[in-house]
C-alpha cells in the first residue's frame, strides 16, 4: 500500500502529466498518428501556459487552508504537543552534516516556540522515513539535530520513527503516548495538510486541538496573472496531492470524513 501511494502520487503530479503529454505528442508527430500528436502537444503546452499564468494551485489550496482556523492562543494548560514530520530533508542533512529543512519549516519552528511556552507539555515528533530507496534515513535523526541546535532540551521530546505516512503518524503516536480522555493535545502541521491529519487522528480515536501553520495563501480568493511555471507546478502539485490523499484516505477508512472539519 505504501508503494502504491507513491506510484499514485507520481502519476497524478501535474509536472509529470504535462511533460509526458508534450513528449508523447512530439513522438507521435514522427508516426502516422500526427493528428493525435498535435492534439497532445497542444494540450500539454496549453496546460503549462495556464499553470504558469494562473494561480491554479493557490485556488485549490485555499479551501484546505481555510478549513481550520488559525490558533493565536492555546489553553492555559496543555498536556501534550505533537508535530508531524515532512519538514526535513534527510538526504541533504546526511550529505552536509547540517539539519536541512524544506518549505514547511514552520512546523518545526512553531513546535519549538510552543514547547518553550508550555514547559508542562509532553512533546512528540512523529516521522520515520517516506523514502523508498533509503528507508534508514529517518526524519527523527534530522529533527533531533535541529532541536538541539536551537537550544531545545531534546530529552523532553519523544521521537516516533516508524511511521511513513499521515495515518501511521496518528496510529503509532497514539499507541506510543496513550493519551487519556479529557487531555489537551495540540497537533501541529501545515494548514493545507491539517484536514487529512486531523481526520486521521480522529479516526484512531484521538481528539486533538488542530494548530495549523505554514500557510501558502492569504486566506482569500485572488485573481492574479503571472508567469512562473516552476512555482505554479509546485503549488498545483501540493494541492492535487492533498485532494487525492483526502479521497484515498476516506476510501481506505483512514479518515472519519471525506473533508474533515473542526469539532
Amino acid at each position: 500500500m505504501f508503494l502504491l501511494s507513491k506510484i499514485i502520487a507520481l502519476v497524478t503530479a501535474p509536472d509529470v502529466v504535462l511533460l509526458l503529454a508534450v513528449l508523447v505528442g512530439i513522438a507521435l508527430l514522427w508516426t502516422r498518428r500526427q493528428r493525435a500528436g498535435r492534439r497532445l502537444l497542444a494540450v500539454g503546452t496549453a496546460g503549462m501556459f495556464l499553470v504558469a499564468v494562473l494561480p491554479l494551485g493557490g485556488w485549490l489550496i485555499l479551501p484546505l487552508e481555510n478549513r481550520f482556523p488559525t490558533i493565536h492562543q492555546l489553553p492555559e494548560h496543555v498536556d501534550g504537543i505533537v508535530v508531524l514530520g515532512g519538514a526535513v530533508n534527510q538526504r541533504v542533512t546526511e550529505a552536509h552534516g547540517q539539519p536541512a529543512l524544506n518549505g514547511t519549516a514552520e512546523r518545526m519552528t512553531e513546535f519549538v516556540a510552543l514547547a518553550r511556552q508550555h514547559p508542562e507539555a509532553k512533546l512528540v515528533f512523529t516521522g520515520g522515513s517516506a523514502l523508498i530507496d533509503y528507508p534508514e534515513l529517518k526524519e527523527t535523526t534530522v529533527a533531533r539535530q535541529l532541536f538541539a541546535s536551537l537550544g531545545m532540551d531534546v530529552t523532553r521530546v519523544v521521537f516516533e520513527d516508524q511511521s511513513r505516512n499521515t495515518y501511521e503518524n496518528a496510529l503509532y503516536t497514539r499507541d506510543l503516548m496513550k493519551p487519556k480522555p479529557g487531555e489537551t493535545w495540540v497537533l501541529i502541521t501545515s494548514a493545507f495538510h491539517m484536514p487529512r491529519a486531523y481526520g486521521c487522528f480522529s479516526q484512531v480515536g484521538w481528539k486533538v486541538l488542530p494548530y495549523p501553520v505554514d500557510y501558502m495563501t492569504l486566506g482569500y480568493f485572488r485573481f492574479t496573472v503571472d508567469f512562473a511555471l516552476a512555482a505554479g507546478l509546485d503549488g498545483l502539485g501540493f494541492a492535487i496531492h492533498e485532494w487525492v490523499g483526502l479521497a484515498a484516505y476516506r476510501i481506505l477508512g483512514r479518515t472519519d470524513a471525506l473533508f474533515p472539519s473542526p469539532p
